[in-house]
Order: structure tokens, then sequence, then C-alpha cells
């Protein structure tokens, strides 16, 4: 969930080219070509030869070949997504400027993550274009086309204030800022420790989901998990076997969780650790066993902490963990305009039907004549 380089709101066109040469200002001179933002197609592929493209490829290749698998199966049923979204913008068919790179996050469809923003260098060298209009103009294309999200979120660097600026252009504002840890676990499997008479070691599946989105639940910001809007499900497709969680055993209910997530941040698998909030003295040798327990045996692994959970961190850089950096978590809301209804007409057909069982006045007799 990085942008690791820089980033006419209107009817989303599908498979159409759009043409944003005049929206949301004059992006080029006027002896320029228009600049023109569409899907990515397979004719794109061989021209994805710009630096900031290349180790996108992988995921570029994927999007393409499931495109047509995931509308269908999005249609038929809710279920995890299997592609990212990718638009691709470019004034000469033959030279990307820029590409975005978004995804669902949810079954719903309700959030989606912007994942990628890059810029070539022909983009960043054209002073009548320039990185940061073409990465606004890509990213409000993108808006509209996710019909049913509510929310977006993305992530960049602490000290990119030149992104953070250009998402709060885009309407993100800061939600929480977290710390990078690297976690190189030992090969060999530790030997199992008593945890407490309580307390239990089980394995994330769907019979033990719902103690894990309830400890999500309580450990989440409010603002963030209205955001993010996971389902049980939710989390059960983000994450990859094994996960391990900390129940108690008399309350039923899970107190701390280590699960491996599906996706990659910083070329490293990426790794979630959970601790309830009333739960805190767990932060040592219990937590420990759980996480070695969790990433036994696996290689180099990412793994990342609140900024402002300080007793966390210094345990975590005690336990020898190698801090890679910050990252400022950003989030918005979509607000769509709400379609008036015909609040009136309403209002005469039910007080029509609601008269056929009203008392009526006996009828007065009518005069015979003169």
């Amino acid at each position: 969930m990085s942008l690791p380089n820089e980033p006419s709101q209107g009817p989303p066109s599908g498979g159409v080219r759009r043409d944003l040469s005049g929206a949301h200002g004059p992006l080029l001179s006027p002896s320029a070509h228009p600049l023109v933002i569409e899907p990515l197609r397979g004719w794109h592929m061989p021209l994805m030869q710009d630096p900031a493209f290349l180790d996108l490829q992988p995921l570029l290749q994927r999007a393409l070949l499931l495109q047509g698998p995931e509308q269908l199966l999005h249609a038929l049923a809710a279920r995890r997504p299997l592609a990212a979204q990718v638009l691709v913008a470019y004034r000469d068919p033959q030279k990307p400027l820029a590409l975005v790179v978004s995804q669902r996050l949810n079954r719903s469809g309700s959030c989606f993550e912007l994942l990628h923003l890059r810029s070539a260098e022909a983009c960043l060298a054209a002073p009548e274009l320039g990185g940061a209009a073409v990465g606004l103009a890509l990213v409000r294309e993108a808006f509209p086309r996710a019909r049913s999200a509510a929310s977006w979120i993305t992530s960049c660097s602490s000290l990119d204030l030149q992104r953070q600026g250009l998402l709060r252009q885009l309407g993100f504002q800061p939600l929480r800022q977290e710390v990078l840890w690297r976690w190189q676990p030992p090969q060999t499997k530790p030997a199992p420790q008593a945890l407490g008479i309580d307390l239990q070691v089980r394995q994330l599946n769907r019979r033990t989901g719902a103690l894990l989105w309830h400890l999500e639940q309580a450990s989440c910001p409010a603002q963030l998990r209205q955001l993010l809007d996971r389902r049980c499900e939710d989390l059960l497709d983000q994450s990859k076997t094994p996960s391990l969680l900390l129940v108690d055993t008399n309350r039923q209910t899970a107190v701390a969780a280590v699960r491996r997530l599906r996706r990659c941040s910083a070329g490293l698998p990426e790794v979630e650790l959970t601790l309830h909030p009333g739960w805190k003295h767990l932060v040592g040798p219990p937590l420990e066993q759980l996480l070695l327990a969790a990433t036994a045996g696996s290689g180099a692994c990412l793994i990342r902490s609140d900024l402002l959970a300080s007793e966390l961190n210094g345990w975590l850089h005690q336990l020898g963990l190698e801090r890679l950096g910050e990252e400022v978590l950003l989030g918005r809301s979509v607000w769509r305009r709400q379609i008036p209804q015909a609040t009136d007409a309403m209002a005469q057909r039910l007080e029509a039907v609601v008269a056929q069982w009203q008392p009526r006045r006996r009828p007065l007799p009518t005069p015979l004549g003169r």
C-alpha cells in the first residue's frame, strides 16, 4: 500500500479513451497533443520500458489477463478481487507518460486502495505537462470508475511532502503514521512455552475468523475502521497461512493476532501484528512466542506499528528488528449527489390509498323539486 513515485470528474467510459486536454485547467500547451487516459490494453505492455514501470511488469500482466474474469465474477457474486485496475495516460500512443493502479479492498467494493502512481521520465521532464498535473488527472479519472467505492485509502513516505500535498489536493487526509520494521525470523521453530492458564494459540480459519474480526474492531481507530469497512470474510481473504490468534478461553475472545498478508510492501511479504488495547501486558515473551510461531522458517518480512505505540515500538527495537522508515496512511470519503425523490407524488398516492379506509359521512337527501 504505497506510492513509490509521483502522483474531470465525469461518467466512467469503460474501454473508451478520454481526452482530458481541457479538463481541470490547461494541462497541455496549444501545440501539444491532447492528454488521453484509458484502461490498460495489451498493446501498452511492450511500451512500458521506462524505469518507473519495470518493477510493475508482473502486476500489469496479471491485471491485463484477469480483466475479463474479474468483471464477470464480481458481477455474479461478491468475492476476493482477482486483479488490480490500471489506467494509462499518454499524448503520444508510443510513449506512456504515467499510470495509476487501484484495487478493491473488500468484497462489497465499498473501499478502494490507491496502490501505485508512477510517472515516466518524459512526463517529469516536460514543462508543459508536469508529473503532478498528469497524476491529478489520472487519480481523478480513477475515482468515478470505482462506482461502488465509498472510501479510498493510500499511503506514502512521511518524508515525501510533495506527494502528501498532492494527495491532500485529491481529498485525502492523514489517519495514522506508521513505523516500518524489517523482521528476519529464525530458521528453526522455537519450542512451545507456557502462555498462561487461560491463553491458547489457535490457527486462523473460518471457525476463528469471527474472533479476529472482533479483535480488529477493538484495536482499529474508529475513523479508519469505518473507511476500511471490513467484514470477517474480507480479513480471511487478505490473510495467508499460517496466521495465529492468541485466545482467552474464559471469555472466548482473541487478545492478539499475527497474520500473514497477501500483499507485499517494499518488496517484502507483510505481517500484521494486532494487540487488544486492554492486553498491553502481553508485550514481551507471550507476544514474541506468537510472532516466532507464525513466522518461523520464512524469509524476511515487514511489520507495521503505530508511531504513537511507544511501548510496542520499544519492544520491537529490543527484539532486533531493523527500522526501515515511516509512512503516513491517508484516506478519503466519496460523496455522491443524492437524486431528489418525488415526495409530493408519493404522498398523494399514499393519501389515495388511505382514503379508502377512512370513515365516510352519511350523504344528505337530495330535494325532489321546488
